[in-house]
């Protein structure tokens, strides 16, 4: 009896080392951080690292397989390779592990922000903080930008690296259409015009519930009572109300009258490149420029933002709790802030996509390369995008607009 106690013990013990602490590659990313540059580096050399992030825009696959992938390989040794999963999955996929006691996974980076990263950080799915050990971020990147420091309202904690940032524009046909609207009012009057020609793609994609947002912000006496107040329905309860009415007296002149939205920005884009619908849209002001490059987008497409503004965020790459390449990872999202693969994003040959970097921090002939990038005809000008921005709300109202939506628009 005593033996088998013993052995049961033994089996009891390996079973709670296994599913409970999952905390050890949590401090091995402390623990590497600790070491200098060069030895990360080092200890990256011939690694495989796998970032897993949403693949539903063909220039921006195209940026990391033909562009970053090969320099990758060349400089550091690193076989990079792009999963594509969109980020609900991913997440999940890493809280399944998480309580499982996996404490080596499949997933490097992550490319993640907003109501994502939020719910990243709360269930402790993330490595820890490690942006500040990044020699390109400590060298070209303004460190205390705000923009940096909270992500739709959830403070960073280091535990991202700025990658990119973007605003939201809308696209269209020139050749169908000779002026754009300038405001969602006349936006809904253009619809009844010209009934089936405009959709968006529906709440739970990130596009489209951006769209929504827009609309929110556009019935609220200013955005800014929406964008620099938590979640309050009571508070918000007659923009809501505006909000869904709009949608509802709008969705009969939609493509296929309202009965089936585009599940992703993906379907919007093919429906627009097809001439089914005469607009589309989306996060990033240049993104039409490689599709148009492409022949997906016709040439004559051109973009606009409407009144009361564009909405424009930063997104960033981060580190999961389990990472089995540390090392790699983090080597990986250093070449992602240097100078020369942020120069890259932000020609339109692939991405097309602004910049983070602080353009006053670096050489004069680097600066100047940034500063001769012609975007392309189909990107508003620096001055409008500037003009027009408007920080986003936090992460709260993405879920709640999702739930509204489907409540207040699709079952009514």
């Amino acid at each position: 009896m005593r033996k088998r106690w013993l052995l049961f013990s033994i089996i009891l013990t390996a079973l709670l080392a296994a599913c409970g602490d999952t905390s050890s590659n949590e401090t091995a990313l402390s623990e590497v951080t600790e070491n200098p540059w060069s030895d990360i580096e080092s200890a990256a050399d011939g690694t495989t690292v796998r970032l897993f992030m949403w693949g539903g825009d063909e220039g921006i696959n195209q940026y990391i397989d033909e562009w970053a992938v090969p320099r990758l390989k060349e400089n550091y040794n690193i076989e990079l390779e792009r999963v594509p999963m969109d980020t609900g999955e991913i997440l999940q996929k890493l809280q399944t592990e998480k309580q499982a006691g996996k404490s080596e996974g499949t997933i490097d980076i992550i490319w993640l922000n907003g109501e994502n990263f939020k719910n990243a950080k709360e269930n402790d799915l993330l490595a820890g903080s490690f942006v500040n050990e990044l020699p390109n971020f400590q060298e070209y990147y303004d460190t205390d930008d705000p923009a940096f420091q909270t992500d739709f309202g959830t403070s960073t904690d280091g535990m991202e690296a700025p990658w990119g940032k973007v605003q939201f524009v809308f696209h269209y046909d020139q050749s169908k259409l000779d002026t754009p609207p300038s405001s969602f009012e006349e936006l809904k009057s253009w619809v009844e015009q010209n009934p089936g020609k405009f959709t968006y793609p529906n709440a739970e994609d990130f596009t489209g519930n951006a769209f929504l947002r827009h609309v929110l912000y556009a019935k609220a006496e200013e955005p800014s009572a929406i964008y620099e107040q938590s979640l309050d329905e009571e508070r918000i309860e007659a923009t809501a109300e505006q909000t869904w009415s709009y949608l509802e007296e709008m969705e009969s002149d939609l493509w296929r009258k309202g009965d089936h939205y585009p599940n992703t920005l993906t379907e919007l884009d093919r429906l627009y490149s097809q001439g089914e619908v005469w607009m589309t849209m989306g996060y990033n002001e240049a993104r039409a420029e490689s599709l148009i490059e492409e022949g997906v987008f016709p040439k004559t497409t051109r973009s606009f933002i409407m009144e009361p503004g564009s909405i424009g965020n930063t997104h960033f790459l981060s580190i999961p709790f389990n990472s089995p390449q540390p090392e790699g990872a983090l080597t990986v999202i250093n070449f992602m802030l240097s100078p020369e693969a942020q120069l890259a994003k932000l020609k339109p040959d692939y991405w097309g996509e602004n910049t983070p970097i602080s353009l006053d921090k670096l050489p004069k002939n680097m600066r100047e390369k940034f500063e001769s990038v012609e975007r392309g005809k189909s990107v508003p000008s620096q001055e409008k995008l500037e003009k027009s921005f408007l920080p986003e709300s936090e992460a709260g109202y993405v879920e709640w607009i999702k739930d509204q939506w489907f409540n207040e628009v699709v079952q009514q």
